[in-house]
């Protein structure tokens, strides 16, 4: 006689072959093309730091595991993200030192103080970034390099080539709005220029952090991970959009509506931003509807500093503020339940 039946486990039950591990190594390996096209711009300075960021992240996890007397995590591949993301945010000449105490910030404060992968509040890479752009300022605003072959900023104009594309941006729009004449020509041609160089912008020849220059080489890495369903494509096409539209609306210098859509969405970290950091699966919410939310307010917040904010870019900050967020757009935007009917009042 045949004994049937019926077991029911806890969810979940519908299981696949996806793990931590493979998720994180994918990411790695689409941001392989990324740093090889930054070591072609800058040379071994790219080479040199996302190694030691690297480097830095993996023994500062082995070791806070091995303190806290924990299995060493380090071939999930999570601390090999958070150094790579947090080389490609800095210029590609910083002293060597500073992508050591980036990383091991990012890891220490960023991660493993809350417990690990799966615990941490905020983005780790971002983090340490902010970290060291609180502590030095200087090497984080001023150590750039011209890419192979361009300028740092993309342009040709006289006085214009040593600076990155917002800098530019942002100091020849405040020029222009203080309404001095002869100011304004210069200032006029050199925006000019820069929305004309979207192409540059696009392909990634023209200075910058070194991850952040090519727009098409991060697009087609966070495609992958759309076609591989490790990221949900609301939050980096909300958040770019965002930016766009609201550059575009209020970013010109001839009133609303003037400003470029293009060069706002393809300059400075904002792809970079929107489909490796902003997507984080730890610290983004767990609804579609709330990640289009999370999205939408880090666009806002982005573009607020990119215009009237003391940075020229806001995407870092724009993500970590964000990340504090996420409880309560989780709290307060839920799915029903299955079989609830919600009361109507």
């Amino acid at each position: 006689m045949v004994d049937n039946k019926l077991i029911i486990s806890s969810s979940p039950q519908w299981r696949d072959n996806e793990s931590i591990p493979k998720i994180m190594w994918t990411v790695n390996a689409t941001l392989v093309p990324i740093w090889a096209f930054s070591i072609y711009l800058y040379g071994f300075p790219a080479f040199w730091i996302t190694f030691l960021a690297i480097i830095s992240a993996i023994i500062t996890e082995h070791i806070i595991t091995k303190l806290l007397h924990k299995p060493s995590t380090i071939s999930d591949g999570s601390a090999v993200v958070t150094g790579i993301l947090l080389a490609f945010n800095l210029p590609p000449d910083v002293p060597f030192w500073i992508p050591i105490i980036g990383s091991f910030v990012a890891i220490a404060i960023g991660k493993q103080i809350f417990g690990g992968l799966g615990n941490n509040p905020l983005n780790p890479a971002l983090v340490g970034r902010a970290f060291l752009m609180a502590s030095w300022p200087v090497e984080m605003t001023s150590k750039w390099l011209a890419p192979h072959g361009g300028t740092l900023s993309g342009l040709t104009l006289q006085g214009f080539t040593g600076a990155t594309p917002l800098n530019i941006y942002k100091i020849n729009l405040a020029a222009i709005k203080a309404d001095t004449t002869e100011i304004n020509i210069a200032a006029t041609k050199a925006i000019n220029g820069l929305y004309a160089n979207w192409q540059k912008l696009f392909i990634g020849n023209i200075g910058g952090c070194i991850g952040e220059t090519s727009a098409l080489l991060i697009l087609l890495g966070g495609l992958f991970l759309i076609y591989k369903k490790y990221i949900d494509w609301r939050v980096p096409f909300t958040y770019i959009l965002t930016v766009g539209f609201l550059g575009w609306m209020f970013g010109g210098y001839q009133g609303l509506f003037s400003g470029n859509f293009l060069f706002h969405i393809f300059s400075g970290g904002l792809f970079l931003g929107a489909f490796y950091m902003l997507t984080d699966m730890v610290t983004s919410p767990i609804t579609k509807k709330g990640r289009i939310i999370f999205a939408a307010g880090a666009g806002v917040i982005a573009i607020t500093i990119r215009l009237a904010g003391g940075y020229p870019e806001g995407v870092s900050y724009s993500i970590l503020l964000m990340n504090l967020v996420v409880p309560l757009i989780d709290r307060y935007v839920k799915p029903t339940k299955f079989g609830e009917v919600k009361n109507e009042k």
